[in-house]
């Protein structure tokens, strides 16, 4: 671990203050580090230097000019390529050495081309998605899936334990959007399978809430189980994360199947339950909403 010392002589940005960017930045705050902050809405970024302590910049430029380590976590494909390489982006200002960490989940196309422009100015690049949602980033237990050099990942794993409960390399640049993928197809299968689950219990008569209780001890079990089968059975979604989000996160997934030929069959249905769960006015529900579809058929 970095000692107390080593924190305070490394400078860090963080652009974009989300439920995710928020407590992530407030967490290296605490563990010592000197933070400046960029979201595109100036009064989040004062509110987050009134809580924490660091400072401000109104671009991801002037956020990132000295910075040793620039972390990043926005919405898509197009707005991380324009925190970095648009209109007064972080690139454009990084010196030469320094490191920046990209938390979107976007796809593994616009990781590889961000690293080679990145590279062209003698800055390094990792992509480092997580998984844990809003809880995990509050909590600062998230699981942080990065793809990079070995030895630029190593500088910055330290640093991404301030909120990182397990931070692993898992290969080039690109691999940590790659997982990130695999883990959102095997969220939305276990996600439909609890729905159907659950709806067939209230079906045939069970008290669900013991029934949980029952088949969370056996081969059942999951975290989406653990976390979401209660307020599934209360019929309550708004813990987490929302239907929106997961959709722009399967569309990635399935563009990256198509070009790779891999088959997504329930994949590409349950992306298409989250488009209804969306016409319904559901997408800032959360993703375990999926139950409605089979309650209000």
């Amino acid at each position: 671990m970095t000692s107390t010392a080593d924190q305070k002589s490394i400078r860090t940005s963080y652009l974009g203050l989300g439920v995710m960017g928020y407590p992530m930045a407030g967490h290296l705050a605490r563990n010592g580090y000197q933070v400046c902050v960029y979201n595109r809405s100036s009064e989040k970024a004062a509110a987050w230097s009134q809580e924490h302590s660091g400072t401000t910049a109104p671009t991801p430029a002037a956020a990132a000019e000295n910075a040793d380590v620039v972390f990043a976590c926005v919405g898509n494909d197009f707005d991380i390529e324009q925190v970095c390489c648009g209109e007064n982006g972080a690139f454009s200002t990084m010196k030469p050495g320094s490191v920046f960490v990209d938390h979107t989940t976007a796809s593994a196309s616009i990781a590889r081309k961000l690293s080679e422009a990145a590279s062209g100015s003698d800055i390094h690049f990792i992509d480092a998605p997580v998984s844990g949602g809003q809880a995990g980033a509050e909590n600062g237990v998230l699981t942080i899936m990065a793809g990079g050099e070995k030895e630029v990942f190593d500088r910055v794993a330290p640093v991404m334990s301030s909120y990182g409960r397990a931070v692993t390399l898992l290969g080039p640049v690109g691999s940590g959007q790659l997982t990130k993928m695999v883990n959102q197809i095997s969220v939305a299968g276990v996600v439909q399978g609890l729905s159907e689950a659950l709806n067939f219990a209230t079906k045939v008569g069970l008290d669900e809430k013991l029934v949980l209780d029952v088949i969370s001890k056996g081969a059942a079990q999951s975290w989406q189980m653990e976390n979401r089968g209660t307020t599934m059975v209360d019929d309550e979604f708004e813990f987490g994360f929302a239907v929106e989000w997961m959709r722009k996160d399967l569309g990635i997934c399935l563009s990256e199947a198509n070009s790779v030929g891999a088959r997504l069959p329930v994949t590409a249905l349950i992306d298409q339950f989250y488009a209804e769960i969306i016409a319904m006015g559901g997408s800032r529900w959360d993703t375990s909403s999926l139950i409605r579809l089979l309650r209000n058929p």
